[in-house]
């Protein structure tokens, strides 16, 4: 617990220190957010507003993991807690690289949506092989062949569907993100409860192991390689968000850009990945599910019907042009977000309750 309560510490005071000192070398340098001329009228008061705050979170995240493992001398960085900073950092330099041409070339539209596209699919891919490798003691890898709900299934994908499946996942869930980050501080914050939830999951998991010596009965304890490590990732995730919070809640002084969005959304799909909590995901991240359907639902019934479900995708913009406060937004889209983790992790729970 100590490597989870530094990490977190860590991260949010480097996020909360660090941000300001960010925002002002980024208007410095003139690097402020673009607005869309066909979205909410209320955002252009936005227009000019530092972006790129997500490479913050991200060293903050990093500088929490390795202040973690200065604490616990004894304890050595583990493959299924790099190979999550991988994904997390991979996907925030291409967010980087995006927001970096939007604000340098003072355009809406940064990397072409097919280079793009590579470039989360190389960093999701490389992820996906590497999670197969690097065995524990035990031979089990970071990642399962299997698909896991609270553990796994025991329907198994193969080396290629789970690359596949691992892909998809990962361009699900950064996405995700990306498109609930529209409000101020709406990502952040259900970003931050997310990595809460696992914080909890990889305790939970690393104290009721199944090896080397089981106290708990088969039924009930979890197989997951490292899963104190995950947590403490988890943490550091956690705490650099909260403390980047500050700053970007309403009115937001920053914005974390497609940097941190994309970054978030692989470390999360990340944990998810490695703590056998595929599927659980859904649950647990609902909100960030809710906001994509919402998106899915308004393209696919204009197609069809050439009318709109709602007034604006994603879901947050509706609601907005119904009339409702950005903060009255916020807050009840966090509420939603936090009922959805209580009730993942009430599901994850129960099943170890269960087992028994």
């Amino acid at each position: 617990m100590r490597g989870v309560l530094a990490a977190a510490a860590v991260a949010l005071i480097i996020s909360l220190l660090g941000t300001p000192i960010a925002i002002r070398i980024l208007v410095r340098q003139g690097y402020g957010q673009l607005i869309r001329d066909d979205g909410p009228t209320t955002h252009q008061t936005k227009r000019g507003t530092p972006t790129m705050g997500g490479s913050v979170i991200i060293i903050a995240v990093l500088a929490g993991y390795l202040a973690a493992h200065l604490v616990l001398r004894d304890k050595s960085p583990t493959a299924p807690a790099l190979q999550v900073l991988f994904l997390m950092a991979g996907l925030g330099l291409v967010g980087f690289l995006d927001d970096y041409i939007k604000v340098s070339k003072q355009r809406s539209l940064g990397l072409r949506s097919k280079a793009k596209l590579a470039g989360q699919s190389v960093v999701a891919l490389a992820f996906a092989l590497m999670a197969l490798n690097f065995e524990d003691y035990r031979g089990f890898s970071p990642a399962s062949k299997e698909i896991s709900f609270i553990r796994d299934t025991g329907f198994q994908l193969g080396a290629v569907g789970f690359v596949i499946f691992a892909y998809v996942m990962i361009a699900a869930t950064s996405n995700g993100v990306n498109l609930t980050d529209g409000l101020d501080g709406l990502a952040t914050g259900a970003a931050g409860m997310v990595c809460a939830a696992y914080v909890l999951i990889g305790v939970w998991q690393a104290g009721n192991t199944c090896v080397p010596n089981p106290v708990v009965p088969q039924p009930q304890c979890y197989d997951t390689p490292n899963a104190l490590d995950l947590a403490i990732v988890a943490a550091a995730v956690m705490g650099a968000c909260f403390g980047f919070l500050w700053w970007n809640a309403a009115p937001a002084k920053i914005f974390m850009g497609d940097t941190g969005s994309l970054a978030l959304g692989g470390v999360i799909a990340g944990l998810a990945i490695t703590t056998r909590t595929e599927l659980l995901l859904v649950l647990l991240g609902g909100l960030f599910v809710l906001i994509t359907i919402s998106v899915i639902v308004q393209v696919g019934f204009f197609k069809l019907t050439r009318r709109r479900v709602f007034r604006m995708a994603p879901l947050q913009h509706h609601f907005e042009l119904v009339g409702w406060h950005e903060v009255t937004i916020v807050i009840r889209f966090w509420i939603i977000a936090g009922l959805f983790v209580a009730a993942g992790l009430g599901v994850f729970y129960a099943e170890w309750v269960s087992a028994a």
